[in-house]
């Protein structure tokens, strides 16, 4: 034997084990046809070496074998392994290596030269052929094909993109066409074609480029180590791929099986899919139409379509953009309200991620901030650079910033709509409104919290009807320029919050003032901070620091208790109370109201006993709360409960308890009020005792 037939039999050999390593995958190497085959940029570029190792000439076609040398031992366990999370991708790969041959054929038939090119008539279709009984899948295009030299090229070297390689040409010659074909040429890297031996145990690719005179070419590999390329008669014009499925991949015989994964993935793809005969990709991809030319129906089906709904749109975005990014969006805002995952903040979001009319991801976290995740729709960017098997992104700082021109353009439509349809957009506050307030409340940037807060709609104190909620712009536009804070009140319904005692005074000075009924409100307006240049004051907190600017009143109007009796009455209402208030102080902002309960920050005070305050012993809980009690020297209770002290010290006390109570009850900051019926009950007692 001579020496170099010992060397390629040792080659043989050395290949042949890595063969072996591979075949024990249920998910075995992969290999890449005419377009998506490689990247280069990679700097450890995956590539298998070919060399001829043998040409036989025998009496039938002449037929070429040559071998894979991988770099590393891992290298197609790496492909098989790493780049594909679910099997079922495989199929898009090949359709959409598929569809970048239409468009190479189509580009490079309208260029010059384009005139001698084989077959230019020809329809330029996908055709996906199942078969059961062989346990066949077969994807055929009528695209551009390939010729020997591209076969070994293309198909020898894993990580070699022929897509990649066809754009950097355009981009050397410049051609005026070659933006629209760019924008079409779905392949950027090299491993596509070998997402089908994830599935297949064989695969042959049969191919004719559309050069004049081109010969038929068979290029087959059972992933061993080697594959083979010869000359066929009768080869149709483009590529056709069979892939001889392994007995577990079977289910990719079937033509339902494929025709989901199609509508899953490949929906999209510009030219035609035919399954079995029938076009499987019917619905157009209606975000690269010109806005003015899509029918309300046509919207219509294609929202139920993406977002698995039965409803229709509320509002539509339609949405195209070059700068900063090529964007082309589709939004919808739901008619119906939101469902109970909808609300849940583990829900992802509804917009789904192409890129060239390819489905890169259906649910794409990160592309929209969580609390638009009840937006539905399509967004496709051509800049959007994908790892190898276009499932996992790979710049996410791109993706912030694709992230935040999509965001900021729904707050802008927003907007828009509250101004030009008024009802509309008040339907749609009343069932998305929760969400908008918790955009507020998880963003970290001021700007876009002011812009979200734009959106936010309010009773006020001045609506003559209790549907004529105000915008913050509204009330800012409202008030004197001199004014610095924007007044909130927050209560359960209307007629608690004209009644509040905290609002009295601003009652009287005709302020306008926000009415928040949702226990949420004033947490998103303390978040908030601030609109514009004004600041957003709960109306408890305002009077709490006009009373700290009070504290040397002397009169307190006519009627009122004299100071001296206020001196006397304010220690022995601190000591009753002690450990439950830290200071008791007497007011003039209240008139119907005998006394008020104050804290720094009511809206937080609030939230803290609505969700923590059972954890904490009850005087604790006073610490931390910090209450004053204010008193009105005016109101009838005071002026005799001051009587009381000296006459009827029991009693005394049972009503200073009382007006405690019932304090805490009305600034909301009760744990249980059922707790008062024990002192109320016993108070009564006592009222009815002369009886």
């Amino acid at each position: 034997m001579s020496v170099r037939a010992m060397g390629v039999l040792s080659q043989a050999c050395r290949l042949g084990r890595l063969a072996q390593v591979l075949r024990q995958s249920h998910r075995s190497a992969p290999a890449a046809f005419n377009i998506a085959l490689g990247s280069q940029h990679s700097p450890a570029a995956l590539s298998l070496r070919r060399f001829t190792t043998e040409t036989k000439q025998a009496s039938g076609p002449v037929v070429d074998k040559h071998e894979f040398q991988a770099e590393t031992r891992q290298l197609l366990d790496i492909v098989a392994r790493s780049l594909y999370s679910d099997h079922e991708v495989f199929v898009r790969e090949l359709i959409s290596n598929a569809s970048d041959a239409l468009e190479k054929f189509r580009y490079t038939s309208l260029s010059a030269g384009g005139e001698n090119m084989a077959g230019k008539d020809r329809p330029l279709e996908i055709r996906i052929t199942t078969d059961k009984p062989l346990m066949q899948l077969i994807i055929q295009d009528t695209g551009i094909g390939m010729t020997k030299e591209e076969l070994v090229s293309n198909l020898g070297t894993i990580a070699r993109s022929g897509s990649k390689k066809f754009l950097e040409q355009m981009k050397d010659n410049q051609q005026a066409a070659s933006s629209e074909a760019s924008s079409n040429i779905i392949g950027q890297f090299g491993v596509g074609f070998y997402s089908s031996f994830i599935v297949a145990n064989k695969v042959e690719v049969f191919t004719r480029a559309a050069t004049p005179n081109a010969p038929g070419l068979r290029w087959s590999t059972d992933g061993s180590g080697t594959y083979e390329i010869e000359e066929l008669p009768d080869v149709e014009l483009g590529t056709r791929i069979v892939l001889h499925l392994k007995t577990e991949c079977r289910e990719y015989a079937d033509e339902e099986r494929i025709k989901a994964v199609i509508k899953k993935y490949s929906n999209f793809v510009g030219s035609p899919i035919l399954l079995n005969g029938k076009q499987a990709n019917e619905i157009k991809p209606l975000w690269l139409l010109e806005p003015q030319s899509i029918s309300k129906e046509q919207h219509h089906d294609f929202y139920r379509f993406i977002s698995n709904s039965f409803d229709v749109p509320r509002f539509t975005l339609h949405y195209n953009a070059d700068v900063p990014l090529s964007i082309h969006a589709l939004l919808y805002f739901p008619e119906g309200k939101p469902g109970l995952f909808e609300m849940s903040r583990d829900g992802n979001t509804g917009v789904a991620l192409y890129t060239r009319k390819v489905l890169i991801q259906s649910k794409t976290e990160h592309l929209l901030p969580k609390w638009m995740r009840f937006v539905k729709g399509v967004v496709d960017s051509e800049d959007i650079p994908l790892n190898l098997s276009r499932e996992l992104l790979q710049n996410s700082s791109l993706i912030r910033k694709l992230s935040s021109v999509i965001s900021t353009r729904v707050i802008r439509f927003l907007q828009e709509r509250s101004k030009k349809q008024p009802e509309e957009y008040e339907a749609f506050y009343r069932d998305y409104g929760l969400f908008l307030k918790e955009g507020i409340v998880t963003s970290n940037d001021q700007t876009e919290k002011e812009e979200i807060a734009k959106l936010l709609r309010f009773e006020s104190s001045k609506s003559e009807t209790a549907s004529g909620r105000m915008s913050l712009e509204e009330y800012y536009n409202a008030v004197p320029q001199e004014q610095q804070n924007i007044y909130y009140l927050a209560a359960p319904n209307r007629v608690l919050a004209e009644s509040s005692p905290y609002y009295e005074s601003l009652k009287k000075r005709n302020e306008l003032v926000l009415f928040c009924y949702e226990p949420y409100d004033e947490v998103v307006l303390m978040q908030l901070g601030k609109f514009k240049s004004k600041k957003l004051v709960s109306v408890e907190k305002e009077m709490r620091e006009e009373s700290k600017e009070a504290t040397a009143t002397t009169d307190f109007g006519e009627g009122s208790l004299l100071r001296s009796e206020l001196d006397s009455l304010i220690p022995w209402l601190e000591e009753e109370l002690k450990g439950q208030v830290v200071k008791v102080k007497p007011t003039s902002r209240l008139d119907t109201h005998p006394c008020v309960i104050t804290v720094e920050e009511m809206a937080a005070a609030r939230h803290f006993i609505r969700t923590q305050s059972h954890q904490v012993p009850e005087q604790n809980r006073f610490a931390l709360l910090q209450p004053e009690l204010e008193i009105n020297p005016k109101h009838p209770i005071i002026k005799k409960l001051n009587k009381l002290r000296g006459s009827d010290k029991d009693l005394a006390q049972l009503i200073a308890k009382q007006l405690f109570a019932n304090a805490m009850v009305g600034a909301g900051l009760a744990e249980d009020p059922r707790m008062l019926l024990t002192n109320m009950n016993t108070l009564l007692s006592r009222a009815l005792e002369k009886y």
